[in-house]
């Protein structure tokens, strides 16, 4: 085993430290002098850490391999003795039971992707809400709560599963459950408690679902792109058979280079891309994904899906409609069209050398067969519920165009606080009620 590290030596930790706008909670914190208190609660780190903001009390995440909660030095020393009695207690040992994953050293991943880890998550934000005293200092207090589980099993089921029509129906009996709590036990109960709920993204059906629709649909072997993309610069620049150009675990949209290889070639970053973006539309052309699919993950008392592969036939090629090297987007080089805007919303100075690659709709990176993922500037990676309940909101369904972001825009208004830092949201004044 490797050596210990010293108590002093540094660790790769999480942080909001990425973030590079305030969030509406940071704004409220600024508006409060520090008085209002804010908290992120998710499996993930990223996704407990970000909404919340930099300013947040804490953000709250779990052990993957143990489901135990925890934080990181940014926010405190040590947990809360709160949190470190939820986790001794028999919680976790619950979620696992009810999942059929007892004694299980992968939590994230076997109890993560079925309803009990939503349950789990929400009485984690009930012990936060009691123990913390939200909604009980005279000022606005924020709980962000991003539940992973959808996500998880979203991924490996696809949209249209049994196993995810079941998770769907899980979770409004555990909001159900869960807003009943805060209704009983929250000072002035709900009529003094906003509630706003979205997604982060969509998500794609399962390609080969699709393609047996008629959906030109395909997938792309990242992995054999890398290869084929190694090898050619390895022939060109007469290098080691085994240098690697491209970063491993490719993802779409953004594919990452190893800046080493280039600049022992003396090719500058601009250069580099420039080349993988040229190789990239041959190169994916002739790649589709593997033939066999590993076998689905299925629920308990779900109905597995229909696996007969040899009625599938993807029988469109993958092929790339927008490539454009990371120094381009940087330099303002995206069509002034929609699809334009909803990348240039996307791009970052961050994240090394990369070249940002999107297919045609419906078409993804291969997953095993059965997996799906979003990505992308498609309809169905951007569309997501937004809901508001409370004293302000009319009630209603309302059809107009909405995004995430408006949330944010919206909330501040109403608190008379500074909107976030970036900021591009609109207030959703058709559902606020009329003033007084």
């Amino acid at each position: 085993p490797p050596p210990a590290l010293p108590p002093t030596a540094p660790r790769i930790g999480a942080s909001p430290r990425s973030e590079l706008a305030s969030t509406f909670g940071d704004e409220i914190r600024l508006a409060t002098a520090g008085r209002s208190r804010v908290y992120g609660i998710s499996l993930k780190d990223r996704a407990s850490i970000l909404p919340a903001g930099a300013t947040a009390n804490a953000a709250y995440w779990i052990d993957q391999a143990t489901g135990r909660f925890l934080t990181s030095t940014y926010y405190m020393p040590q947990l809360p003795e709160w949190v470190t009695a939820f986790n001794k207690g028999p919680r976790a040992a619950q979620a696992m039971k009810e999942a059929n994953a007892v004694d299980t050293t992968e939590f994230y991943d076997l109890v993560g992707r079925t309803p009990a880890a939503n349950s789990y998550e929400l009485d984690f934000a009930k012990a936060l809400i009691q123990n913390e005293k939200l909604g009980q200092n005279g000022v606005t207090d924020v709980l962000t709560v991003s539940l992973s589980a959808n996500d998880i099993l979203g991924h490996q089921m696809g949209p249209d599963s049994d196993s995810e029509k079941q998770m769907v129906i899980s979770l409004d009996r555990d909001l159900n459950n869960f807003f009943t709590w805060v209704d009983k036990n929250v000072p002035g109960g709900l009529g003094s408690t906003w509630v706003m709920l979205t997604a982060d993204h969509g998500i794609s059906p399962i390609p080969y679902q699709s393609a047996n629709l008629g959906v030109p649909s395909a997938t792309i072997d990242l992995q054999a792109v890398a290869d084929d993309i190694n090898a050619r610069l390895n022939k060109k620049y007469a290098t080691a058979d085994g240098t690697l150009w491209m970063m491993p675990m490719l993802e779409l949209p953004y594919l990452s280079l190893d800046p080493r290889p280039f600049q022992q070639q003396h090719i500058n970053e601009a250069d580099a891309e420039k080349i993988i973006a040229e190789m990239l539309p041959s190169v994916v052309a002739k790649l589709g994904g593997p033939a066999e699919p590993v076998e689905p993950v299925v629920l308990p008392g779900a109905t597995p899906p229909k696996m007969d592969f040899s009625e599938t036939r993807l029988k469109s090629r993958p092929a790339p409609v927008f490539i454009r090297t990371k120094t381009q987007l940087l330099a303002g080089d995206i069509p002034q069209t929609e699809f334009g805007k909803l990348v240039a919303h996307s791009v970052t100075q961050n994240g090394g050398w990369f070249v940002m690659m999107v297919p045609q709709a419906y078409q993804m990176e291969f997953l095993n067969g059965i997996q799906t993922t979003h990505f992308s500037p498609w309809s169905y990676d951007r569309h997501v519920p937004l809901g508001f309940f409370g004293a302000p909101f009319t009630p209603g369904l309302y059809r107009g165009v909405v995004e995430p972001v408006d949330i944010a825009a919206t909330i501040t208004s109403l608190l008379g606080v500074n909107q976030p830092s970036a900021s591009v949201g609109h207030v959703l004044t058709q559902m606020l009620r009329p003033n007084p």
